[in-house]
Formats: C-alpha cells, sequence, structure tokens
C-alpha cells in the first residue's frame, strides 16, 4: 500500500502535508472517529480525499454547500481520481446511474447534500454500499446551537445503525466549545480523536475602521493585488461593483440573484485576475481554490464572530501577508441590534408566513416530505405582501424547526405532468398534429407523468421525437395553456426542499422555549461582534481566539490595535537598508506589495522612506514595479 505521502505527491504534487493533516489521516486509516477543527485554507478536503484513496471502497462525503460539491468533484476528475456529486438539480435517471455505479465501486468519493440521505432512491441502494469512510464537511451545521444550523444534518447519525464500523470524519473551520461538543454528541463519535488547528493567522493583518464614507475608504483601500469585497445585500453588491468600475477599478459582481451563466463568468474573470476585485455577498468564497487573495474588505459588518473569520480567512491561504479590513459606521451598529429582533419574530408571524409558503408552493395539507420546489424570495413576498428582510428570518428560523431547507442558486430540470385523463387526449387528435404527435411522444418516454411532476429534457425529448428544440418548448408551452399539462421551465434559483408531511398552519408544532435559547446565543454573538467592531485597544486576533475557546498569552502584533501601541517610528536610515534589501530580492515587486510587509500605521512612514530612495536615484519605477538602480 502507498503511503499518505506517496499519495499527496502522486495526486496533488506536494512533498509534505500541511500542519495536523497527516494526524488527521492516521487516526482514520487506524478506523478512529476524528473531529477536525481547521481553519479556512487549513486543506480540510485532502484529510478525506487521501484516506479515501489508501482504503477499499467509497467515502461518502456529506455537503451542504452544492456549489461546493461541484467545484471538488471537478478537481478530483481532473486528477483522475473518479468521483462524483448527487444534488437536487439532477435529473432521477443521472441520480439512478450515480447510485448503479457507487454500487459497483465505480467512485472513490461520493458527495451528497445530506436531505439526499433521506430520499427513497437514496435509501434504496444504501444499504449495500461499500463505504470506507463517511466525511462530514461544516460539520458545524449540524449543532443547534452553531451559527449554520441545517435540521437535515441530524439524521446523518443514522449511518451509525447501518455501517457500524465505518470511520466518521467531521470536519469545520469555525465552532465555539460548546458547539464541537454538540458535534460530537449529534454525530454519535465514538471515543474521537480531537484534532484542533490554532485559529490564529499569523501573515493576516486585522484592521477595523470606522467609515462615513464607505466608497472612498473601499476605493482608497484597494490595490491592483486580487481583493474580495463582501456586502450583505445584492444591491449592493452590484452598486459597489459599478462604483469600482468607474472609479478604474477592475472590479466584478457575484450574488445567487444572477443568472448562473453570468456568476460562472464573474468568477471566471477573478479567478484568472482579469478582475482584480470581486464584489459579493457572503456565499461566495466557500472552497474557491485561489490562494493568493491580499485583501478581503467587509463593506458591511458580519453579523458574528464566526462568519467574519471564516470570510477574513479567505485572504493570505498562500501564507503570504494579507489583509483583513472591515468598514462599519452607526448604522451597522443600529442593524446588529435590530437584528435580534428580526432574527426572532412573534409566533404569529411564524405561521403566517408558513402559510404562505405552502399557499405559494401550492402543497396540500398532507403532502408527503422530501420534495423540492422553485421558491423565489421577492415573488413571494409580492404575492403575499410581506417585506422581505423581515420574511427571510422567519423562514430561517422555521427552516431550523426541521421544516424546510433553503438553497440558493441550484439547477434544476424542467418538469411536466399531464392535468386531463387519458380519454380527454383522444380529442388532441383534432388539435394540430404537431402537439398530437408531441403528447404521444411524451406517453411513450416518460411512463409517469400521468401520477407525478416527472424531470424532463427539452433536447432529449427534441432528439427522441426528431424536432428542432425550440418547437418542443413551443409545443409543451401550448399544451400547458390548453390546460392538458402542467409545464415548468428549467430554472436557475432559490430552491426549498421541504421535510415534513404539509399541516394546518393553526396545528404547526413551534418549539418556543428552544427558539428562546437561540434568541439568548444569538445576543451574545451580537454583543461579541459589536464588541470587536467598537474595541480599539485589544489585540484583535485575541478577541477571536478567546471567543473560540483558545487560551492567548501573547498579543499577535500584526492587528491595527497592536499596531498603535508601537508608539514609536524605525530608524529611517535602518527602515531604507530593510527596503533596499527586500527591493533587491524581487525583480518584481510593486509598492502595494511592499506595504502589506509593514503595519498599516506605518504606510505614511514606509511610503516617505521609499520616496526618499527615489529622490537619491537608489531605486527606480517601471510600469509601477520598484528595482534597485
Amino acid at each position: 500500500m502507498k503511503t499518505p505521502e506517496q499519495i499527496l505527491s502522486e495526486y496533488w504534487g506536494y512533498s509534505s502535508f500541511r500542519p495536523l493533516q497527516k494526524q488527521i489521516i492516521t487516526s482514520i486509516l487506524d478506523g478512529t472517529d476524528t473531529l477536525a477543527l481547521l481553519p479556512t485554507g487549513g486543506g480540510k478536503s485532502v484529510c478525506f480525499q487521501v484516506p479515501a484513496l489508501m482504503k477499499e471502497g467509497v467515502c461518502l462525503v456529506i455537503s451542504p454547500l452544492i456549489a461546493l460539491m461541484q467545484d471538488q468533484v471537478q478537481r478530483l476528475k481532473k486528477l483522475d481520481i473518479p468521483a462524483e456529486c448527487i444534488h437536487s438539480g439532477l435529473h432521477s435517471i443521472d441520480v439512478r446511474r450515480i447510485l448503479d455505479n457507487t454500487l459497483h465501486r465505480g467512485y472513490k468519493l461520493l458527495y451528497v447534500s445530506p436531505e439526499r440521505l433521506q430520499t427513497d432512491m437514496f435509501k434504496e441502494y444504501l444499504e449495500d454500499f461499500d463505504l470506507s469512510l463517511i466525511a462530514i464537511d461544516e460539520a458545524h451545521c449540524i449543532s443547534q446551537w452553531g451559527h449554520d444550523f441545517r435540521p437535515s444534518y441530524l439524521k446523518i447519525a443514522e449511518l451509525r445503525l447501518s455501517f457500524p464500523d465505518v470511520p466518521i470524519l467531521a470536519l469545520t473551520a469555525t465552532a465555539t466549545p460548546d458547539v464541537q461538543q454538540d458535534i460530537a454528541t449529534q454525530l454519535q463519535l465514538i471515543k474521537p480523536a480531537v484534532f484542533k488547528q490554532s485559529f490564529a493567522r499569523n501573515n493576516i493583518h486585522y484592521e477595523i475602521r470606522y467609515s462615513e464614507n464607505k466608497n472612498g475608504d473601499t476605493l482608497s483601500s484597494l490595490t491592483k493585488a486580487t481583493s474580495i469585497i463582501y456586502c450583505r445585500s445584492r444591491k449592493q453588491t452590484e452598486a459597489v461593483s459599478k462604483y469600482l468600475n468607474q472609479s478604474g477599478v477592475g472590479a466584478t459582481a457575484y450574488h445567487a440573484g444572477m443568472e448562473r451563466t453570468v456568476r460562472e463568468k464573474s468568477q471566471e474573470l477573478w479567478m484568472n485576475n482579469t478582475a482584480s476585485a470581486m464584489v459579493a455577498t457572503t456565499a461566495f468564497g466557500m472552497g474557491i481554490d485561489k490562494a493568493d487573495v491580499r485583501m478581503v474588505l467587509h463593506y458591511d459588518a458580519p453579523e458574528h464572530p464566526e462568519a467574519y473569520y471564516q470570510e477574513a480567512g479567505r485572504a493570505g491561504r498562500d501564507g503570504k501577508p494579507s489583509i483583513a479590513l472591515g468598514l462599519y459606521n452607526s448604522t451597522d451598529i443600529k442593524r446588529l441590534q435590530v437584528s435580534i429582533t428580526l432574527q426572532f419574530p412573534p409566533e404569529a408571524y411564524l405561521r403566517q408566513v408558513y402559510q404562505a409558503v405552502v399557499e405559494y408552493l401550492q402543497v396540500p395539507i398532507g403532502t408527503e416530505p422530501d420534495q423540492y420546489f422553485s421558491f423565489e424570495l421577492v415573488d413571494f413576498c409580492q404575492k403575499f405582501d410581506l417585506k422581505p428582510n423581515e420574511a427571510i428570518h422567519a423562514l430561517k428560523l422555521l427552516e431550523r424547526e426541521g421544516l424546510w431547507t433553503m438553497s440558493e442558486a441550484v439547477y434544476s430540470p424542467a418538469t411536466l405532468m399531464f392535468t386531463t385523463d387519458r380519454s380527454t387526449l383522444d380529442d388532441l387528435s383534432q388539435s394540430p398534429p404537431s402537439l398530437a404527435y408531441l403528447t404521444l411522444g411524451l406517453l411513450r418516454m416518460y411512463n409517469t407523468v400521468f401520477h407525478f411532476p416527472t424531470h424532463v429534457r427539452e433536447t432529449a425529448i427534441a432528439r427522441q421525437l426528431k424536432m428542432e428544440k425550440e418547437d418542443v418548448i413551443k409545443g409543451l408551452e401550448q399544451l400547458h395553456r390548453m390546460g392538458v399539462l402542467e409545464y415548468r421551465k428549467p430554472g436557475d434559483g432559490p430552491q426549498l426542499f421541504f421535510h415534513h408531511y404539509r399541516v394546518d398552519s393553526r396545528h404547526l408544532l413551534i418549539n418556543l422555549n428552544r427558539i428562546e435559547l437561540l434568541r439568548q446565543r444569538h445576543i451574545k454573538r451580537t454583543d461579541a461582534m459589536i464588541a470587536f467592531l467598537e474595541d480599539q485597544t485589544t489585540c484583535r486576533e485575541r478577541m477571536l481566539l478567546t471567543y473560540f475557546g483558545e487560551t492567548v498569552e501573547h498579543d499577535c502584533g500584526h492587528c491595527d490595535n497592536c499596531a498603535k501601541k508601537q508608539t514609536t517610528a524605525p530608524n529611517q536610515q535602518q527602515l531604507q537598508i530593510e527596503l533596499l534589501d527586500l527591493i533587491g530580492k524581487s525583480e518584481t515587486l510593486r509598492i502595494d506589495q511592499i506595504l502589506t510587509n509593514y503595519p498599516a500605521t506605518l504606510k505614511d512612514f514606509v511610503l516617505a522612506q521609499l520616496r526618499t530612495l527615489l529622490d537619491e536615484g537608489k531605486i527606480t519605477t517601471t510600469d509601477g514595479y520598484i528595482r534597485l538602480s
């Protein structure tokens, strides 16, 4: 058997592991349940991908992030590692094909969303799988006390009944001590080995700045280096991107409201450095394999320290000096304070929103669970006269009650279902021949279209019936208008996965005691975030590490508050010597790259010394690059 190092070198081209990766892999190979806490950029995926290639069978990877699953599978395939993922956007035929291949050991890794585990089709195959490892990514989602609880995660522990001897690996980047304990309990880990890497990021300069001119401060803080700018709303994302482009900064925007092709193009421009700045909502960045992000800028204050740390940690994943800059003002503080009331609405409002959802989705009482529905928040709120900012929090709170799972930007194929009886279809023989031909073809191709909405592909229909795709779509639309069938076009947007049997909203069971506990924990997290923003003296990293349960003995020395304690500037002559040495070691060095080696408070002092060296003829500048004369 090859060693972990040989596997790492053969497939990934690295000669050694990052901190704790080897220990985690060894624990898994020993058959031990394992809980691994690695910060963003710590290389969590390698911890299960390497042992998956070393063990017989398939590694089942459970992840809530569809985009992340697809991205990892695509990368694995490029490495000639057999892998596949199952998510809501797949046709049932494709799902069954993947499950068949898994059954016959066609893959080394199979990625699935947690709700997929509960579907009848998946359960039909699961018992016969030869599993080598169960890896749970974003494991903090299983803790109801965490910041991103997913009820569907609670069902994962049932895998232990079917596979008692298969080791479980739980991975997360952000978990407080009580959440860590809850992960182990909820997953029923047996004497788990726990590996925790320090949350300290020595290469990141943390800076928080009060700003009444966020556009101006954002523009002045950016360099030509790669950056991510996080905004809270889609509208703000597009506005900031437009402002930066008008100001001469190559920026592109990304949010779930965009069409998939537009999002993909935006990400491509940023990944290949055509656009240096990505302005995005907080969902962007999960699993994005771009290590040279030099700045993460929070245009709006995050809701809690977990979100801030995870997003700021996307800077400097290559270990080189980088900046995490957060802008805030009184409006941000007010928003955080109001969020306590906004995110925990009264019981009556929760029931109102539930009733609106089932009416919007046309889900009758008694409808069976585990079904996907397209769900567009803006359209939903307009139809039921709800304020989006209030409704979304009610939807998320009901999600935490286990009623449904919401996901953004998921591709869903077209569906159709005949809404008339077969005898009525005979009348279509009097209709235009093309409609009669299309109807007969659909009945021959899909034997379930009279029973429930069936996934179809217009391209496949056109090919089978030797028609143009455009004519197929026009025909389906006409049959829909005639009331013969219900045709839903393929979509690329938010979806809602219904977990429960639909009930009357008056009889809906809501655990108000648990919601109150969640509210108290939200208050605690919000207070911690506000303190982090407003504290002008305490070491930033010390505050973060303490929040995540680490014992801290020293200040970091690389945040804005630590820099303020450096009351005296370095000797001018000594700094000039350092600068000449730094410039001499590189033939392509820009001013912004030089500045990343010094605290932000010394920016003006460093620039002054560079101007002196330039005036004295010791250095030259060409096309923005600085070189020794």
